[in-house]
């Protein structure tokens, strides 16, 4: 079953190689997903599975030790998912930027795998992915990444959209209250109007702690580039 869950922005801006001279304006954002991988190791799981979107090349199971590269951001800069063989492909970048924070935590409370999920998976069969994780072990942890809107200003990367504001409010309120069912109703089609890469893996993490009885905390919330980004940890 689930027992804990870290929900962390995608960003490759978060890795400071990448974001070079704006490193700093992601810095809250870093120490709070630092702090939503501290409530993971402390959960004390069997098994601890990345979950982040992914394009259809790149969708589906990694295992520990998939490696992933920041060169297409202009750096010489790779990361594996833990140790172990590299695995026939490469991460997607979502799954690239946990397998980074999770090396940057030091990472070594359970063994690691990660998940690519298309960003246009029916709500349903995110909900049944989900439930489908929470049986994989005794306990199982996740961490999920995944941005809101990209459509909160005038310079978003997908331009001012009126109704992103209030979309990625009503997720940071479930992914705060660890709400499921506020999760598993979030619009997909509105979501990829707004070009909201989270909803996705968020939908599966609510399939996922159905009935787990987890609370949540919201660590971090804000749009510095006009695209949402939440740090959230549920225990």
């Amino acid at each position: 079953m689930l027992v804990a869950a870290a929900v962390c922005p995608a960003p490759p801006l978060l890795v400071p190689e990448v974001a070079v001279g704006a490193a700093a304006e992601l810095g809250d954002a870093r120490t709070a997903c630092s702090d939503a991988l501290a409530v993971l190791a402390a959960s004390r799981p069997d098994l601890l599975v990345v979950i982040g979107a992914a394009d259809q090349d790149h969708r589906g199971p990694y295992p520990q030790g998939a490696r992933g590269s920041f060169r297409g951001f202009g750096v010489e800069s790779d990361v594996q998912l833990g140790e172990g063989e590299e695995g026939p492909r490469l991460l997607p970048p979502s799954l690239a930027v946990g397998a980074w924070l999770l090396r940057h935590a030091r990472w070594g409370a359970a063994p690691l795998e990660g998940l690519g999920v298309g960003e246009s998976t029916d709500t349903a069969r995110c909900l049944e992915t989900g439930r489908e994780l929470a049986a994989r072990a005794a306990r199982v942890a996740l961490l999920v990444m995944g941005d809101g809107s990209a459509r909160r200003t005038l310079k978003a990367p997908g331009y001012l959209d009126e109704r992103a504001a209030g979309f990625d409010a009503a997720a940071a309120r479930a992914l705060g209250a660890a709400d499921t069912d506020a999760l598993a109703v979030l619009d997909a089609e509105l979501a990829a109007e707004l070009q909201a890469a989270g909803r996705a893996p968020w939908q599966v993490l609510a399939g996922a702690a159905e009935g787990a009885g987890l609370e949540g905390r919201l660590l971090y919330e804000d749009a510095p580039y006009g695209v949402g980004y939440f740090v959230a940890a549920w225990s």
